[in-house]
Formats: structure tokens, C-alpha cells, sequence
């Protein structure tokens, strides 16, 4: 009797919690407390951490001199002061990335001493003016910065914090010289993370550099999807065939999770039929402007201006996703506290 009793008290859970998987879901800070801080700084990390996030999420590019260093895109020209620079007025060109043209500066043109001489900017000051203030005043930190850190904020607050990293178009970079794949995960194992129960996560919007770090260390590794377009790489024809249950069973063979877009995630059966595949569910971005929010969870007409992002991500918590991005992780941290009351 008390093992029935037991069983129906399961049952009766699971049916409360609307599908919500039985662990904590993680809290990823997006490019840290990216809508705090200008983004890939040690301080938006710092931030992030103090904030309650679970993973940093470093965006890792190389340098001339091959060192990961932490930037959303290899053209720097809009979150760096590069362009006020005149020394490197001359590194300015256009380079086709996964096949599209861009123009500016990029991170492989330069050694990681050229990178120190700069400082971060924001990357959206139209939409976040308050962060635009601290321009000028952070470096770009290197991927052992940022390892260091994740150890040493982990030593201090007794919490486990993990890092994220970013794999940034590996096929480009593999094919100009740069073997980002190996050098990530060189460095992960000399920091003493090769297992899966490493705390570390790592990502692509590719597969095949994927399935090849699978071959390289058994840390646990995301598929990223996009509601449009396909991975760079060619090797699928689009991230909504991957997203299939035909799809999800294939990347099962290779990751451990999807991170796709978090609208992929609302109102389908995307976390249903990953979690059948075996596979955890990491949607990004949630932040809280309206701009990127649906509709219904807007306040008023203004872009830049806060909406409902505790809502939104409320909604996708008993959706039973596994964790999220987030580039406010405070407020991640209280709407995640308060979803496991519900």
C-alpha cells in the first residue's frame, strides 16, 4: 500500500507541475547580465553571478595568435572603440562570413595584445542607453579570464557556477586556419573540465563541428536551432527539418540538448518531443524589452521600453523547458523562484 500510495503521489506531482522536468531548470546569463552591463565583459559576468545565474555564456572567436576570446561576432567594430583607433584604421575590409558580405573589423586580424588595447562598447545603446555609460571603461576578456572567474565565483559563494561557451562560425574559422574546435576543448580540459559532469555546456548553430568535439571530450553539448535558415555548414537544409522527431532523434546521437529560439517552443510540441528524444531544452533569449517580446506581453508602443518578460518566461517554465537564456538574470532568477510555487 505504501508503495501505491507513493506511486499516485508521483503521478499527482507530475500532473501539477504541466510537464515541467523534476530538476531546477538552469539559468543561462546571456552574454552575462547583458542587459546591464555592455555584453562579454568580465562585468556583466560578475553581475550575472551576483544575480543568481547558473552558466555564464561566453560567445568564444579567435584571435590572430589563436586565444578564444569572448565577443558576439569576429567583427568588433560595433561592441569595441576599434574604430577610434587610427593605428588599426587600415585592418578595416569586408570579409564574407557564412555567405554574407560584412564590413569592419575582425578579432582574426588582430593578436590578443592589439584586442587588450581596446574596450568594450554596448552593442544596443538605442536600446539600452544606461549601459552605453560604461563604454570605454571594460576589456575584452580571453576565455581563461573567463574560466578563472567561473572557478573563483564558485570558491566564494558555494554555488557551482558552469560556463556556456559559444562556438562562433567554426567552419569559417577552420577553413582560414583557425581549429577553434580543438582549441576550446584543449582549454576546457586543462581547466580539469572533460566529462559530463563537467559544469559546461557547449553550443553551435552547426553540426558538424558538433560531432566532431564529440569525438574530442565528453562534456555535454547543445544543438542550437533558429525558427528560420539552417546551420551554416550545409549539412541539414534547415533547423525546422531538425526539429522534427525524426530530426530531434538524430541530434540525440551526437548532443545532449537543443537551445533553439524560444519561439520554436511556444505553443508546439517541441519540448514534448525533444524531452521523447532524450534531449534537454535551453530556449533563448528572453529579455525584456518590448521589442523582443510576442505581442501579448508588451506594455505600451515604446521598443526600448520593459514588457512582461517574467511572463513569457513563466509560460515556457510549465512549458517543462530544462533551462533559458536570459540577458536580465535577475529577474530569471525571482520568476524561476516563484514558478517552482506555483
Amino acid at each position: 500500500m505504501r508503495l501505491v500510495a507513493a506511486l499516485l503521489t508521483l503521478v499527482s506531482a507530475g500532473a501539477a507541475g504541466q510537464g515541467r522536468p523534476m530538476s531546477t531548470p538552469i539559468l543561462i546569463a546571456h552574454r552575462g547580465a547583458s542587459g546591464e552591463r555592455p555584453e562579454h565583459t568580465l562585468a556583466a559576468y560578475e553581475l550575472a553571478i551576483d544575480e543568481g545565474a547558473d552558466f555564464i555564456e561566453p560567445d568564444l572567436v579567435p584571435t590572430k595568435d589563436d586565444v578564444l576570446v569572448a565577443r558576439h561576432e569576429n567583427e568588433i567594430g560595433g561592441t569595441t572603440d576599434v574604430a577610434s583607433h587610427p593605428e588599426f584604421a587600415g585592418r578595416r575590409t569586408t570579409r564574407t562570413i557564412d555567405g554574407a558580405q560584412v564590413t569592419g573589423w575582425f578579432a582574426e586580424d588582430f593578436t590578443l595584445a592589439e584586442l587588450q588595447t581596446l574596450r568594450a562598447r554596448e552593442r544596443l545603446p538605442e536600446l539600452r542607453p544606461a549601459n552605453a555609460r560604461f563604454d570605454g571603461q571594460f576589456a575584452i576578456p580571453t576565455l581563461a579570464e573567463i574560466i578563472a572567474l567561473a572557478k573563483r565565483r564558485s570558491a566564494e559563494t558555494g554555488r557551482t557556477i558552469g560556463i556556456y561557451p559559444e562556438t562562433k562560425h567554426p567552419t569559417y574559422f577552420a577553413a582560414i586556419g583557425h581549429p577553434t574546435d580543438r582549441l576550446l576543448v584543449e582549454q576546457l580540459r586543462a581547466a580539469g573540465w572533460d566529462s559530463a559532469a563537467a559544469p559546461v555546456f557547449i553550443q553551435s548553430f552547426e553540426l558538424k563541428n558538433l560531432q566532431h568535439i564529440r569525438t574530442l571530450t565528453k562534456i555535454r553539448l547543445i544543438q542550437l536551432m533558429d525558427g528560420q535558415g539552417g546551420p551554416a555548414d550545409g549539412t541539414v537544409a534547415s533547423y525546422a527539418a531538425m526539429a522534427t522527431p525524426a530530426g530531434l532523434a538524430t541530434i540525440a546521437r551526437y548532443a545532449d540538448g537543443i537551445g533553439p529560439n524560444k519561439a520554436m517552443v511556444e505553443g508546439t510540441t517541441l519540448v514534448a518531443d525533444a524531452h521523447a528524444a532524450g534531449l534537454k531544452v535551453h530556449p533563448w533569449t528572453f529579455r525584456q524589452e518590448n521589442q523582443f517580446l510576442p505581442a501579448a506581453y508588451r506594455r505600451g508602443a515604446d521598443p526600448a521600453a520593459a514588457g512582461d518578460v517574467a511572463g513569457e518566461l513563466r509560460a515556457a517554465l510549465r512549458g517543462g523547458i530544462d533551462g533559458f537564456f536570459t540577458d536580465f538574470p535577475a529577474i530569471g532568477f525571482a520568476t524561476r523562484r516563484d514558478a517552482a510555487k506555483e
